[in-house]
């Protein structure tokens, strides 16, 4: 009845820069970083398990001389956000069943 839901999205900082890139497709880590509320090396780690999960992508360049962390979502972390919603839901209608 109850599926298990996913554990890399079952975090809340990397569930919250999952539902932020869901919406802008693109985000800087400066932006992520102030709506998330996040420390800088808290976000990193995140941030790169994500990537490792295959849900995001990173792009590291620089912009006016100053670095610039670029993140996006991968077709994989729609797919995975979308299947977790589902899954969340599930759980959210059981007892009406």
């Amino acid at each position: 009845m109850f599926k298990d839901l996913d554990p890399i999205l079952h975090s809340q900082l990397r569930l919250a820069v999952m539902s932020l890139l869901i919406t802008v497709k693109e985000a800087e880590f400066t932006f992520l970083k102030e709506k998330t509320n996040a420390t800088a090396g808290n976000l990193s780690v995140q941030i790169n398990k994500l990537k490792e999960a295959g849900y995001i992508e990173v792009k590291k360049q620089f912009k006016d001389n100053y670095p610039q962390t670029l993140c996006n979502i991968t077709p994989a972390g729609v797919e995975a956000f979308d299947k977790y919603v589902r899954d969340l839901q599930s759980y959210l209608q059981a007892g009406t069943t």
